[in-house]
């Protein structure tokens, strides 16, 4: 109040008129708190506002949970009325909850470790409103394994839509972000996906998944030969060795190439992204002949994100897949299961490049 009523104030006749007492429920309990007033009713007070009777900043925290739990406004409000007999307007909430944004955008951007032992890349996809029109968004993530063998999800990134060409644009964002290396990639079977990769990092063994290969070739299989054709297919991906696998994938070509030569050729074409897992032990095979590790961290993402329609803007999008990033990876505080005995594996298998990482 002293430094609202200065001198030019004053000139105008404005001066001090008294105090007014009003209730302020907090997450603590109530408080009764004294504002001074002014004779003219234009002084602002900066800590508690006019016509103010909650401190929002003490329940933010809160507020800032609930919606990363996937929560809805609506359900917000309904849940501080109950829990603390506050009525909060979903503008405030929105408010509250931007207070998030410079954190996404610094972790966005943050130092990565220099090498990756694993990672696996692959997209989500969402509705954004956009210009009064509903727009689909990709939501393209990174989960890795860093040289300690612990999970860590080191790129989230919106796009129009899922291509190679934006995974490249993804790809040099982490290496000018600090990676360096990465030995193992997994990925779909997207079209130019793996040449993106080997194209910023050319020493990565690239591992296309196995699941989504399968999914594609039934495809343009008639479903009264799919049960057979799966048996025949399951002793190609599930061979002891690569030589062994394509003395069944010759096999295969044998029995069913004439009716569904699309899905052989298939087969053959991708054969090296195909079999790079062939190379390790099972518990290694396990981790990288599909993309099951990151479609499990989606599925769990999606448990957030399942109660939104469209959202409002991308980094309402961001935002709350951010929120829920927090939440799943405190749960990230061991490494991976037999990680010693990947880690021998490793060590012989890429020598300097893992070893000087440790």
């Amino acid at each position: 109040m002293q430094g609202h009523l200065d001198d030019l104030e004053r000139k105008t006749g404005n001066k001090r008129n008294g105090k007014k007492s009003k209730t302020l429920k907090t997450s603590s309990g109530e408080l009764e708190v004294s504002t001074p007033q002014d004779r003219h009713s234009n002084f602002d007070p900066q800590l508690v506002k006019k016509r103010q009777t909650v401190l929002a900043d003490n329940l933010a925290p809160k507020i800032i949970g609930l919606y990363g739990l996937g929560m809805s406004f609506r359900d917000i409000q309904s849940h501080i009325q109950e829990m603390y007999d506050v009525d909060l307007s979903a503008t405030t909430l929105s408010e509250i909850t931007d207070r998030v944004i410079p954190q996404v955008k610094a972790w966005q951007s943050r130092q990565l470790d220099s090498l990756y032992v694993m990672v696996w890349l692959d997209a989500m996809h969402y509705k954004v409103r956009e210009d009064g029109r509903v727009k689909p968004r990709a939501v393209y993530n990174i989960l890795a394994i860093n040289a300690q063998g612990y999970k860590e999800l080191i790129g989230m990134y919106v796009s129009e839509s899922e291509g190679a060409r934006f995974w490249l644009s993804v790809l040099t964002d982490l290496k000018q972000r600090g990676v360096e290396d990465i030995l193992i990639a997994s990925i779909d079977n997207l079209k130019g996906f793996s040449e993106a990769i080997t194209s910023i990092f050319p020493q990565t063994e690239v591992q296309s998944c196995i699941v989504h290969q399968v999914r594609n070739s039934l495809k343009y299989v008639a479903s009264k030969d799919q049960k057979i054709f799966m048996k025949d297919l399951k002793r190609v991906y599930q061979a002891a060795t690569k030589m062994q696998a394509e003395a069944q994938l010759t096999r295969l070509d044998e029995i069913w190439g004439q009716k569904y030569p699309v899905v052989i050729k298939s087969w053959q074409t991708n054969w090296d992204k195909l079999t790079t897992y062939f190379e390790y032990d099972d518990h290694i095979r396990r981790l990288i002949y599909t993309t099951n590790a990151v479609e499990g961290f989606h599925r769990q993402i999606r448990k957030v994100t399942k109660t939104k329609g469209a959202f409002p803007s991308d980094m309402a999008l961001m935002k709350l897949i951010y929120l829920a990033v927090q939440n799943i990876s405190k749960k990230w505080t061991h490494p991976l299961q037999n990680w010693a005995l990947t880690v021998q594996q490793l060590s012989i298998r890429f020598g300097d490049r893992f070893i000087l990482s440790l």
